[in-house]
């Protein structure tokens, strides 16, 4: 796929961290071709994580991330290392610079043990090979200014990721060859103007490489294309909004699922998801409820996240409930409080940020469900919406 095929959220992310000067904003420059960072001698010219998406050959469409130095101090130093901890929340491979003058520091070796805690792949570079005068066997030795190891670097780079890459799929492998999957796409005042949303997008192209077909409608005119179809579909997915009208004009024989459901699953969370949702039913008067989004849209009157979820909650749980949103790139480190969180399909986060978020929950002894899991389970179809999983749904049982 190509730079303006693949959005964020499915590029391999690249972060790039150390010690302030340690030069990762010139290395990052070397590794791009670009002058994505600013450069200077002045230590902490890096405030903020930069991010670039692009394709870097050979390993593809990426994400680079610069990060400020880890050992930055005082009450701004503070924050911006909160920024570096976000940025490697949601890295595939992290790439460690040192300062090949200085060689190895305490503060390096903390940031290599967090990779190995966080599980994530990660390559040592020693920098400034051209004036250090000395050659590290441990890592790669580079030279920003010469040019010197910054091929050697892509290319374990692009081996490493394309190790880590999983040929996964949204929906196709569901499918056979001529299958026709009926799409439930509700156009209100919340859906973009003259486009679908990236879920309905990814959903559609992964049928199309199945070799199956997809019929898109809105949620009044579920039965009568069902109706008008010769066979009927293999398959409904809906947008969890209108699961309740889906499931009533869906006959019982055709399985039926939400967008929110098979990103749960493409994004490897929907067991946790599912275990997690008998939480609603626990829920007690006072009890804190997060509700995340992964994105940063403009909220409509009757947003799903901040409106309708909420009133659902309320609905169902008859309690008076204390509720928290985060959106975008925000997200708590530490739950104390928090009795459920509920999170979107991740659509905008890559797998990675997705499986920290629900990993933190899960540590920290938080239930941790989703958009769909939870609308379904509200409306009493989740084991329906679950039929095509049937090992996930046994934990239903």
């Amino acid at each position: 796929m190509g730079l303006n095929d693949t959005p964020s959220s499915e590029r391999a992310h690249i972060g790039f961290f150390g010690r302030r000067n340690a030069g990762k904003s010139s290395v990052v420059n070397a590794v791009t071709g670009q002058e994505l960072s600013v450069v200077s001698d002045v230590k902490g010219t890096t405030t903020d994580a930069v991010y670039k998406a692009m394709e870097l050959l050979p390993a593809g469409p990426v994400v680079i991330t610069d990060t400020p130095g880890y050992d930055d101090s005082g009450y701004l130093g503070q924050k911006r290392v909160g920024k570096t901890m976000q940025a490697l929340n949601r890295c595939d491979l992290a790439v460690l610079v040192i300062d090949g003058t200085e060689g190895r520091s305490p503060v390096d070796a903390e940031l290599e043990e967090m990779f190995k805690q966080r599980d994530i792949p990660y390559i040592v570079v020693y920098n400034k090979s051209d004036i250090s005068g000395r050659k590290y066997a441990d890592g790669i030795n580079v030279s920003a200014v010469t040019g010197e190891g910054i091929a050697e670097l892509k290319e374990k780079a692009a081996a490493i990721l394309n190790g880590e890459r999983k040929d996964k799929r949204i929906i196709g492998d569901l499918l056979s060859k001529g299958d026709t999957v009926l799409l439930v796409i509700p156009i209100d005042s919340a859906a973009p103007k003259g486009r679908l949303i990236l879920p309905q997008q990814q959903v559609i192209r992964d049928i199309l490489d199945a070799g199956a077909g997809a019929v898109a409608v809105k949620e009044d005119n579920i039965r009568q294309t069902i109706d008008n179809l010769r066979t009927p579909p293999a398959m409904v997915v809906t947008d969890s909004q209108v699961f309740a009208a889906a499931d009533a004009e869906t006959p019982a024989g055709i399985p039926l699922t939400s967008f929110s459901i098979l990103m749960a699953r493409y994004k490897g969370y929907l067991d946790t998801a599912v275990k997690g949702i008998a939480a609603v039913g626990r829920l007690k008067d006072g009890d804190t409820v997060l509700i995340c989004e992964g994105c940063t849209h403009h909220r409509q009157c009757d947003d799903i996240g901040t409106v309708k979820i909420p009133r659902w909650l309320k609905n169902y749980t008859q309690k008076q409930l204390e509720l928290k949103f985060t959106s975008g790139r925000e997200f708590p480190t530490d739950l104390t409080g928090i009795d459920l969180v509920i999170h979107c399909g991740g659509c905008m986060l890559n797998e990675r940020e997705v499986q920290y978020r629900m990993k933190t929950a899960v540590g920290a002894g938080v239930p941790f469900t989703n958009y769909g899991v939870a609308i379904a389970y509200m409306q009493g179809i989740l084991k329906r919406s679950l039929e095509i999983f049937p090992d996930i749904r046994a934990a239903l049982d």
